[in-house]
């Protein structure tokens, strides 16, 4: 048995990249997206068709450069999560724009339109994930667009309060990154590797997932971003967790079984007491964790910047096809 088929038995795989030939290597469940995946993935030639029908799209919209770009990248972003459904049996997350993450009316009404391309190509409600900044802002706007049947992925999740927050908000999933955080507290360090069983990240994911578990909520843990194999592993258990294809190829090609970590029954013993979190407590609660509160800002920066990336391309497409 290999790692990746021991490690099934316990989680759900999911694939974090925009590569549709790398998800129907690995047969993950889900897949998850972001612009600098796709911007990577329509540089290939494989995917130009979506990338022309993306800019054709737009041009039909219509409007200044500017509203055209923002048009060519939901239509690529619901292309190429359309292609990913055809070869993954679950659910794709698709992202909203980094630059709406302390914006709740906005993040709404990015959903609503996201939904409905993907409506339009005749994909069900049900098989998208909206990715979304854990933000306060974020948060409220997932809250309302849980409560209308629209599923969210809070993603850029470092603290304990954002997860807490998330899960009073009734989120389908949290994605916390245990490999930024891991990246911290090496800096931090003086960068020296962590012990694996001293992993930060990887304790981090383990607090949330007892946490969940003890108090009956139904938000997912899917943990991200992950620096190694060897962090995956000590999640096993987890609900789901989304590996990139080079970490993939690693479990797939290594012998092994993969021992359950994270278990429903062991999280009755924690002694974390539930929280309510008001925004102020909520503010003041993720504030207080210098290293969230660092990895947070710096995520949406990042974000946005591969946006950027993937805007600068759009309106260069867009450009190619009005001429």
């Amino acid at each position: 048995m290999t790692l990746l088929e021991s490690l099934k038995q316990y989680t759900t795989v999911v694939a974090d990249t925009g590569d549709i030939d790398a998800i129907r290597q690995h047969r993950p469940q889900d897949a998850t997206t972001n612009p600098s995946l796709l911007y990577h993935a329509a540089q290939m030639p494989a995917y130009r068709h979506l990338v022309e029908e993306a800019a054709e799209q737009a041009s039909d919209i219509g409007g200044s450069h500017a509203q055209m770009a923002e048009e060519f990248i939901d239509q690529m972003f619901v292309l190429f999560g359309s292609e990913i459904l055809q070869v993954v049996p679950g659910r794709v997350s698709t992202e909203v724009a980094a630059s709406l993450s302390f914006d709740t009316p906005g993040t709404i009404a990015k959903a609503h339109k996201l939904i409905s391309l993907y409506k339009k190509k005749g994909v069900a409600r049900e098989r998208v994930l909206i990715k979304i900044a854990s933000t306060w802002e974020g948060i409220q706007a997932a809250a309302e667009l849980e409560q209308e049947g629209i599923h969210c992925n809070l993603t850029l999740l470092f603290s304990f309060a954002q997860a807490v927050a998330c899960a009073e908000a009734g989120v389908t999933l949290i994605s916390p990154f245990v490999g930024r955080i891991y990246d911290w507290y090496k800096k931090e360090g003086g960068g020296k590797e962590i012990p694996p069983d001293q992993d930060p990240g990887v304790a981090s994911v383990t607090r949330i997932y007892n946490y969940y578990k003890k108090y009956g909520y139904k938000t997912q843990v899917m943990g991200a971003s992950f620096r190694n194999v060897n962090q995956i592993v000590r999640l096993a258990g987890s609900d789901l967790l989304t590996i990139s294809p080079d970490l993939l190829d690693q479990l797939e090609k290594t012998e092994g079984v993969v021992e359950r970590k994270l278990d429903p029954a062991k999280a009755q013993a924690i002694k974390d007491e539930r929280l309510r979190l008001s925004e102020k407590a909520f503010r003041w609660m993720h504030n207080e964790d210098p290293m969230a509160t660092e990895k947070l800002a710096e995520g949406i920066r990042k974000f946005n910047s591969d946006a950027q990336k993937l805007e600068e391309y759009a309106l260069s497409q867009v450009a190619e096809k009005v001429g």
